[in-house]
């Protein structure tokens, strides 16, 4: 199947490892140029060499209220053009209530939500017809995921603005779609996994509610990405798609 990615540019946030770099992999690997980030300077770097002459790395801060138009002027210079974006950024720190500071809510919020918003705000502006808004978002978005309280408040939020952002944006053409990953096999997912104090039968637990019966790949993921982004999809706008195996069992 063409999923028409030739040529098409996009910014994909967060993408020196994880869903980020999932995604980045599949858009590239199906013919679109991709401008990928990440707070590491010589991390970005590497996974833009990684990903071939169809990528460049800026590194950049979510949080950095300069990023947004940074990110589309790097897509315009390097490859002519712009037509999407994919936000996805790194989790927020693990705990219950008692956990999180003060300083840790305000960070996630700039990172994870106001950064989020700043990014797709530009990118409405630029946007034409055809053009599309991705969020990278969880599973938490239905169903609360214990001890990540800071991400089961955020993600949420983020959802509702997508939902808002695609009503809006409709009318000029311009998609909204959301992803919301359950247990993909990733550093993160590992690192949560590892909290416990027997992550294999913490694992094996998880893979139990999965009718799949196992943790998703990220190359899995980021097909489902590619193809939520391309214009294949084209009349799909305002979902939030998951991709967990058929973890979430409600319709």
């Amino acid at each position: 199947m063409d999923l028409g990615l030739k040529d098409r540019v996009f910014v994909v946030t967060g993408a020196t490892r994880g869903l980020g770099n999932a995604a980045a992999r599949e858009l590239v690997a199906d013919g679109a140029k991709v401008v990928i980030t990440g707070r590491d300077e010589k991390r970005v770097a590497d996974a833009a060499a990684e990903l071939g002459p169809n990528a460049v790395g800026v590194a950049v801060d979510n949080a950095d209220e300069q990023a947004p138009e940074r990110l589309i002027a790097a897509a315009r210079e390097h490859f002519g053009g712009f037509h999407g974006v994919l936000v996805s950024v790194g989790g927020p720190p693990p705990g219950f209530l008692a956990d999180n500071t003060d300083e840790q809510w305000r960070n996630a919020f700039e990172s994870v939500f106001l950064g989020a918003v700043r990014l797709a705000r530009a990118a409405a502006a630029e946007l034409e017809e055809g053009g599309v808004i991705g969020f990278v978002l969880s599973g938490s978005v239905h169903e609360p995921i214990p001890a990540l309280t800071i991400s089961n408040g955020l993600r949420p939020g983020l959802a509702g603005f997508a939902k808002s952002l695609a009503d809006e944006l409709g009318p000029r053409g311009i998609r909204v779609v959301g992803l919301l990953p359950a247990r993909i096999d990733t550093d993160r997912v590992r690192e949560l996994d590892g909290l416990s104090a027997d992550p294999e039968a913490t694992r094996a637990a998880n893979e139990s509610r999965i009718p799949l019966r196992r943790y998703g790949t990220p190359e899995e993921f980021g097909k489902a990405a590619a193809f939520l982004l391309s214009p294949a999809a084209s009349y799909l706008t305002g979902i939030m798609l998951p991709v967990d195996g058929g973890m979430r069992h409600g319709f």
